[in-house]
């Protein structure tokens, strides 16, 4: 079967470090810390009182109508970021095929906070007075779902949950959705909205969040004293183009989607295999797709999540798929700066790699102060530089084993 090419044309993201792409980029680049005291609820009897909020959101703003009401945060996000991605990709939505088109879009635990305030509410009031939107306002799909009415994309519709790769698998399912021939266009990434007490309390139950008071060293990917990771939240939205679609049109061009890998390490419910191996084969596979060398690739947008295990074993697994040209290679975590989106943070991610690849800007690894003898590559640390790179990975884990990684390349036609 012939294989298409695919191309990202768009692209959409409300997150940490701003509301529209231009924003969050810049600040990406001048390595801006979107990490700060929790201010949507008191958490002042929680161990956790950081996160990386989506600052001074107002729905009301981006979206039109009223419908915004009856969505959840975790909607709003993406309903803003895909809104974005259509109106910067400047597809004539009139001129398409619509059962041509479709929506890949993930969450890992959709509308949290709703649940938890219903639940409260219902507790006082009897269950039978939910909310009516409850459910339409809860569901994963539903951002998914959303988008594709709102743009009438009746092609595949449909939400990968993956937790923490939900992001990058939902990228890479739509890349060979294209690829292989069952649609051309696709709207595709992931949207978190988990900072809420009750999803808060259980990541810091299991030790997984960092839990002091300083923003400036609570998220600090591969160094030596990272102690968990900060949670973040909000969207991503990427559209995807088959090639000849978009040059018929005359589209403009951020990067090629070049290489996608998916495994599962199939060994334990949070922790990775030892050694990353499956995070390895995820990286391998996506070279393999493209058919590129190891030595050909020259950035990793790394999961780094600040977590003593993630980081060493993520740090490994590059070094055994890349052996010595791992040593070449410029590795950096924007979640150094975004916290972890979740099931939106592999979009995000993969939005800051096609524009590394665009601008021949690579964004560092902010915070980094002190060097851990299990993390010995070159993490781009503080400071991002200018490189021109031709082929970048982004990688996503997550809990329950599930292992993503997308392949672009720099766009040069």
């Amino acid at each position: 079967m012939e294989k298409r090419r695919v191309l990202i044309t768009g692209m959409g993201t409300a997150n940490p470090l701003g509301h529209d792409l231009a924003q969050s980029w810049q600040a990406a680049r001048e390595g801006v810390c979107g990490i700060g005291p929790i201010t949507q609820y008191d958490c002042s009897a929680q161990k956790v009182h950081l996160a990386a909020e989506v600052k001074d959101w107002d729905p009301a703003v981006v979206l039109a109508g009223r419908d915004h009401r009856h969505m959840s945060r975790f909607i709003q996000f993406a309903m803003a970021s895909a809104q974005e991605a259509v109106a910067d990709s400047g597809v004539d939505l009139e001129g398409l095929d619509r059962t041509r088109c479709g929506v890949i879009l993930s969450s890992g635990v959709g509308g949290i906070g709703m649940t938890e305030r219903e639940q409260a509410r219902c507790s006082q009031k009897g269950f039978d007075r939910a909310n009516p939107y409850y459910i339409p306002m809860t569901i994963a799909n539903m951002g998914a779902g959303m988008i594709a009415i709102a743009f009438g994309f009746q092609g595949m519709c449909t939400c990968p949950v993956t937790a923490c790769a939900g992001g990058t698998n939902a990228v890479g399912d739509a890349f060979r959705h294209i690829r292989d021939g069952y649609a051309e266009v696709m709207l595709c990434g992931g949207t978190e909205a988990a900072i809420t007490p009750l999803s808060i309390g259980g990541f810091t139950s299991m030790r997984a969040l960092h839990v002091g008071d300083d923003p400036d060293r609570a998220s600090v990917p591969f160094d030596a004293r990272r102690s968990g990771f900060v949670m973040g939240e909000g969207a991503g939205v990427l559209m995807l183009e088959e090639y000849s679609h978009a040059m018929a049109r005359g589209a403009k061009v951020y990067a090629e989607l070049v290489g996608y890998g998916a495994t599962c390490d199939a060994y334990h419910m949070t922790a990775p295999a030892p050694g990353g191996e499956g995070g390895a084969r995820a990286m391998a596979l996506a070279l393999a797709d493209a058919g590129v060398e190891p030595e050909q690739v020259g950035y990793i947008n790394a999961h780094g999540t600040s977590t003593p295990l993630n980081d060493s074993v993520e740090t490994a697994a590059i070094k055994s798929v890349f052996g010595a040209h791992a040593g070449s290679l410029a590795v950096s975590s924007t979640k150094s700066m975004t916290g972890h989106l979740l099931g939106g943070t592999g979009a995000v991610e993969a939005i800051f790699t096609a524009m590394a690849l665009k601008d021949g800007f690579l964004p560092p690894t902010i915070h980094y102060q002190e060097p851990d003898p299990a993390c010995d590559l070159d993490y781009v640390p503080n400071q991002g530089r200018a490189a021109q790179v031709e082929y970048a990975l982004s990688n996503s884990l997550g809990f329950g084993g599930h292992n993503a990684c997308v392949l672009l390349k720099r766009w040069g036609e």
